[in-house]
């Protein structure tokens, strides 16, 4: 958000797969492949909640395969469809509990826990049926390429649908990219309220139980925002909802008061050029998402560079604040399974955030460039010398540190190598043959660095596998000259 001259001492230009904790900046974990053997790109997956049973699903080359347990898949549960980018909800009637999934383009599915099965819906073309979610006990569709919603009967995954229609409303024009429940105070309780955002960036909100009857719904008022991103462009977020749009991650409470005219009030405030870039390059592609971890502290934005092969992740921490980005987790979609984050990938799952702080068995690199500093004597030209980072560690990682100066923002540094130590197994190894771990220790030996300039920036690069690394703070050592020399 803020030029380089105007960035707090805080802050930092860059800051790849180091975590922003409250206290220290830590090494994200890694990812190990959970289910492997799909054929081609892992566009969907859907979490199965049936009171004691959860399962697991994925969509890959318009086939469901269930990727419950880890290993290679098994046959595929359902074939024959003709895209794998499908949404779906969870919903509890009194015959059982279902996952209901559509993708606008086949017809509607219904799982009950062991059998799939086509969804019968009439008065609509069910095929062009997308998004379902579940608003005040029924079950709401969007009909793509259209300004319609569509619902069902209460407690049903089937049925007579009926029309939302809100041609009149969008005076845009444009069609429905997006629907979900937004929950409010409205100062007589908590309420519920349907949400409409079309591809125009008007959102349209409803209040009330049954869209047939005028006692009991009604219109709340037409906003208009920027235009959002993606089919997954609403997520229910807290007591809020967030919008990810051409204004950046906006919460919907926020947005619709004045999301245009006050752009800080976007969650991505802080990091609101690289949205805003992000959009402008790759706003088109399949792939962006939200995503709350809650067990660490995060909310995550999927960004989908190229699918497949290189997609980052913008990551807030839901403590601070603060944000970094991800890389080396290539993910097209997102889900959260008994607490934890899958990813659909090339060919396969994978599970992230496995506390191993390895890739895939592979080293993650990590590299930052903090704020650019006068420390504390503008216009004094300095000449760096040495840095120490104050780093706790319970492994030998490869560590670069360098200084950039008076705004150069290049990386010049080659990327570092770094060869695991293997570690004996209790019970196994022998004494005095095996190499035993250690817990954290502190690490803070200083390194020589070159430059001269009047700011600098502190560039530090880290590459490791199975390593955990917390970074504390950098001590930086210059001489000063006379001011303008």
């Amino acid at each position: 958000r803020d030029g380089l001259t105007a960035m707090g001492p805080l802050d930092a230009v860059t800051l790849t797969n180091w975590f922003p904790a409250t206290t220290e900046c830590v090494l994200r974990s890694g990812y190990a492949k959970w289910a492997t053997g799909l054929s081609g790109q892992v566009e969907t997956l859907m979490a199965y909640s049936g009171g004691a049973t959860d399962k697991l699903f994925a969509i890959a080359s318009g086939s469901v395969y269930e990727v419950t347990s880890q290993g290679a898949v098994g046959a595929a549960v359902l074939t024959g469809l003709n895209n794998s980018r499908w949404q779906y909800c969870n919903i509890a009637t009194g015959a059982g509990t279902f996952l209901s999934m559509a993708n606008g383009v086949d017809t509607p599915q219904v799982y009950n826990g062991s059998t799939w099965t086509n969804a019968v819906i009439t008065g609509v073309t069910s095929t062009n049926l997308n998004s379902p979610i579940l608003y005040a006990e029924r079950q709401f569709f969007i009909e793509k390429n259209t300004l319609k919603t569509w619902y069902l009967p209460v407690d049903s995954i089937g049925g007579a649908a009926q029309p939302v229609d809100v041609t009149s409303l969008a005076t845009k024009g444009g069609y429905i990219v997006a629907h979900g429940t937004w929950t409010i105070d409205a100062g007589q309780g908590v309420n519920d309220h349907y949400v409409i955002m079309t591809s125009k960036g008007q959102v349209i909100v409803y209040q009330g139980s049954d869209p047939a009857s005028p006692t009991t719904w009604s219109m709340v008022g037409v906003w208009d925002i920027g235009a959002p991103v993606g089919a997954r462009s609403l997520y229910k977020y807290a007591g809020d909802m967030l919008i990810v749009c051409q204004d950046g991650v906006i919460p919907m409470s926020a947005a619709l008061q004045s999301s245009r005219v006050n752009p800080k009030v976007a969650i991505t405030d802080k990091i609101q050029y690289a949205i805003s870039e992000a959009v402008t390059d790759y706003g088109s592609n399949y792939g962006w998402q939200l995503l709350y971890v809650p067990t660490i502290n995060q909310l995550w934005l999927n960004v989908p560079i190229q699918e497949g092969t290189n997609q980052v992740q913008y990551v807030m921490n839901t403590i601070t604040g603060a944000w970094c980005t991800y890389s080396g987790w290539n993910a097209n979609c997102w889900e959260i399974f008994n607490d934890d984050p899958y990813f659909g990938g090339n060919g396969f799952v994978g599970k992230a955030w496995t506390l191993d702080y390895q890739d895939n068995a592979g080293n993650i690199q990590a590299n930052t460039l903090q704020a650019f500093n006068y420390y504390g004597s503008r216009g004094v030209k300095k000449y760096f010398t040495r840095a120490r980072p104050s780093i706790f560690t319970n492994g030998q990682p490869a560590i670069f540190v360098g200084m950039n100066v008076d705004f150069d923002i290049q990386d010049t540094t080659a990327a570092l190598s770094y060869s695991p130590q293997t570690y004996g197994v209790w019970g196994t190894s022998k004494w005095d043959v095996g190499l035993w771990g250690s817990d954290s220790t502190i690490t803070n030996n200083w390194q020589g660095i070159t430059g001269i300039g009047y700011c600098g920036a502190i560039q530090m690069k880290s590459a490791s596998g199975g390593i955990q690394i917390e970074w504390a703070s950098t001590d930086v050592v210059y001489q000063s000259g006379w001011a303008g020399i």
